[in-house]
């Protein structure tokens, strides 16, 4: 018997959509528990209507791990099927979990994945969650942790390690914390790469950004010094761990690029990710963009064209110019679906390999050039497969406008792992008891 776990605040629309799905479910679950973490709308409101059970924090914001392990001890289920408010499962989603619980009486826990069409169709949003559906579909079957947006668990197993661990007091890492204690006590564990759910989550870059710092990277950086386990798995892969220093080489060639030309180097680099910001800058979606987006990509051009006058480099201000005007034209009046969108996808890849090309020839000729374009190279086939991903299913435009973030990304997710390693440390040395002597 399935139990179906979702702990909720605030859900709002979202949390709307994911009920509608459980409902639509074709195999129908034992039970579905919604515990409310204080929410001042009326998501309890929206479960109960459906007809599910609705339990409560005893303390409003207590976090998603205190709310799981209260539905959890509440579940009169064998299996418990935890799913965000966030997610919408497919028809056959509860199925395909009985299944293989049904199939397999060794296995302890099953997780599923991010499908490929994300409902937010903004840049942000679809980038991201294109990235957590790759990172999970490139993923080794035997998984090495557990995923709590779509996871389940045997009931038993569950209790016997706790739940998860209540001091994540906001949605963090206490699901991976979980599985690694599970996979640290030999549990069997699978990707099951056909338990697609949907994700409903709209991203912002600040909230990306915070996100992938504050509660993942920091957080994960602990768990494995903790541990002292980095398995070559999901984020971590050794291509990803070689990505980040990488990353870190390419923006050492470009300072010592700038401070040895000074603002003569920094005139095409700045173009170069101006242009390459521009589907950033333009695609909100359904929506129009902010007012801040076009302020910021103002001040990015008159910064370019003071610069660009500076050094007698006027030239490469056009190309970028018409590069934002033709994404604009396309964005507003051509669906990629269509065959004018696919036209126009196609001329606009050629337009910007040739600007690209016509700003690059701009840089000037030295060592330090050579090397930004080798490690710039380098990440470039070492994240291929994403890339490629990428533009199958969005566009070579997109899988383009997406290797900045990508690269941000890299970049701070070093960070991440330096002041991680760095709490880690101070906590180790401040918790250890001072030495007593024997009189």
């Amino acid at each position: 018997m399935i139990s179906i776990i979702v702990p909720v605040y605030n859900g709002g629309s979202d949390f709307s959509q994911c009920l509608a799905a459980l409902k639509s479910s074709a195999v129908p679950p034992h039970e579905v528990i919604v515990v409310d973490d204080g929410s001042t709308d009326d998501s309890a409101q929206q479960a109960r209507a459906s007809g599910y059970r609705v339990l409560s924090t005893a303390r409003p914001r207590s976090g998603p791990a205190k709310a799981r392990n209260i539905g959890a001890h509440a579940a009169s289920g064998d299996i418990l099927f935890f799913i965000d408010a966030d997610v919408c499962v497919a028809p056959d989603s509860v199925e395909r979990v009985q299944a293989a619980f049904d199939h397999d009486p060794a296995l302890d826990a099953v997780i599923g994945s991010y499908d490929d069409d994300p409902a937010h169709r903004d840049f942000l949003s679809q980038y991201k969650n294109l990235m957590h559906a790759f990172v999970h579909q490139s993923a080794r079957e035997q998984a090495s942790t557990f995923w709590s947006g779509c996871g389940a668990i045997r009931r038993k197993v569950f209790l016997e390690h706790s739940g998860f661990d209540e001091s994540y007091g906001r949605p963090a890492i206490e699901d991976i914390e979980l599985g690694f204690r599970l996979a640290r006590a030999s549990h069997k564990m699978i990707l099951d790469k056909d338990l697609r759910v949907k994700h409903l989550k709209r991203w912002t870059f600040w909230k990306l950004v915070r996100t992938d710092v504050m509660d993942r990277g920091i957080p994960w950086t602990e768990l494995i010094l903790r541990d002292r386990s980095m398995p070559n798995d999901l984020n971590l892969q050794i291509s990803q761990r070689i990505s980040v220093a990488l990353a870190f080489l390419l923006l050492l060639s470009a300072l010592g690029i700038a401070l040895y030309f000074r603002g003569y180097a920094l005139t095409p680099l700045l173009g170069l990710l101006l242009f390459y910001m521009a589907r950033y800058w333009i695609d909100r979606g359904d929506e129009s963009p902010p007012r801040s987006r076009f302020v910021f990509m103002t001040l990015g051009m008159i910064a370019l064209v003071i610069l660009a006058e500076a050094h007698k480099m006027l030239a490469i201000v056009p190309p970028i110019a018409l590069g934002y005007i033709a994404l604009f034209v396309r964005h507003r009046y051509a669906t990629p679906q269509s065959r004018y969108g696919r036209a126009a996808s196609f001329a606009f890849m050629a337009y910007a390999s040739v600007t690209t090309l016509f700003i690059v020839a701009y840089l000037p000729g030295h060592f330090l050039t050579l090397a930004l374009a080798l490690v710039f190279i380098a990440l470039l086939i070492l994240n291929n497969e994403f890339y490629v991903f990428l533009a199958a299913k969005r566009g070579k435009p997109f899988a383009a406008a997406a290797i900045p973030f990508h690269l941000l990304y890299h970049f701070y997710n070093g960070i991440s792992f330096s002041v991680g390693l760095a709490r880690h440390t101070w906590r180790s040395l401040t918790s250890r008891k001072p030495a007593t002597l024997n009189s």
